[in-house]
């Protein structure tokens, strides 16, 4: 018979590489109880000894390494055992690109796991094949490129430290189209659109986070309209995700540079969307890059 969880479960998995350690390391600095390289066939056992002491183990995070075929298909079918026996357990799918991940095995001269007598890149590839479906599926997906450990840390505090409050987060993050679209976006928006303020000798200097960028963004032709129109848009959406149990969703939006045009329509957004329903968090990935 299904019963209701009484503790909080959460799975962290993703690419080798792409901060699974860091991300467990902030949960159990958060007070979560976290078993690391656990095998996914062992998930439903470890539930539910947790569970028969949820008192003492109220949130518990187990970390995934899922590198096979065969792993991934006892990965697949421990999630279904726990969702019949009543858990919700959310997943959180760590990635990065494949030039990220490669700089990082270089750092500490190690081989990818699956890479064998090939190239490292053709080990990162295979992976990503093995957990395509897991990552799309996944509740809360983490893009770890261009992040230090510290940066990383505070990301990973900010996305899956804290369980309380809003029901639902809304990352609403800047960056660069120069610099590549942010793996984990939801929506992405284009802000090219506007004028762009580098190209005013009196504003290059600044970004958008300051007042005469926002006042000079926000104050263009078909700017707050756009604003209005997301919100519109939004709406239903965010209604469809509380509705659906999902807990996190990222806006990316875009200009050039990741300086000007989208860092102050991303601080607008996210001070319009929050909400005692709505957390808003804002993440300026490419300022301070060029």
């Amino acid at each position: 018979m299904s019963h209701p969880p009484r503790a909080e479960l959460m799975v962290v998995t993703g690419m080798s590489g792409a901060g699974r350690s860091t991300a467990a390391n902030v949960l159990e600095d958060q007070g979560w109880y976290v078993v690391d390289n656990l095998p996914p066939q062992l998930l439903p056992d470890l539930a539910g000894l947790v569970d028969a002491s949820a008192e003492d183990v109220p949130r518990l995070a187990a970390v995934v390494d899922v590198r096979s075929r065969a792993f991934f298909t006892d990965f697949r079918a421990g999630l279904e055992r726990l969702r019949d026996d009543g858990w919700r357990p959310s997943v959180v799918f760590m990635d990065a690109t494949d030039e990220a991940l490669v700089r990082r095995f270089e750092s500490v001269r190690r081989p990818h796991p699956l890479q064998g007598e090939g190239r490292m890149l053709d080990g990162i590839i295979r992976e990503r094949e093995i957990l395509r479906d897991l990552r799309s599926n996944a509740d809360i997906l983490i893009d770890t490129s261009g992040l230090n450990v510290h940066q990383l840390s505070a990301k990973v505090h900010e996305l899956v430290g804290d369980t309380g409050g809003p029901a639902l987060r809304v990352a609403v993050m800047s960056f660069g189209f120069k610099y590549g679209i942010p793996l984990d976006a939801d929506l992405v928006f284009d802000m090219r659109f506007l004028p762009n303020p580098f190209w005013n000798p009196e504003l290059r200097p600044f970004s958008g986070k300051d007042e005469v960028v926002r006042d000079f963004v926000l104050g263009q032709p078909g700017a707050r309209e756009f604003l209005d129109g997301v919100l519109a848009l939004l709406e239903p959406m965010t209604q469809g995700y509380l509705r659906e149990g999902r807990s996190y969703v990222t806006l990316a939006v875009g200009c050039t540079g990741g300086k000007h045009r989208s860092v102050a329509m991303a601080e607008e957004l996210a001070k319009r969307l929050a909400s005692d329903q709505l957390g808003t968090l804002v993440v300026h990935r490419d300022l301070g890059r060029e």
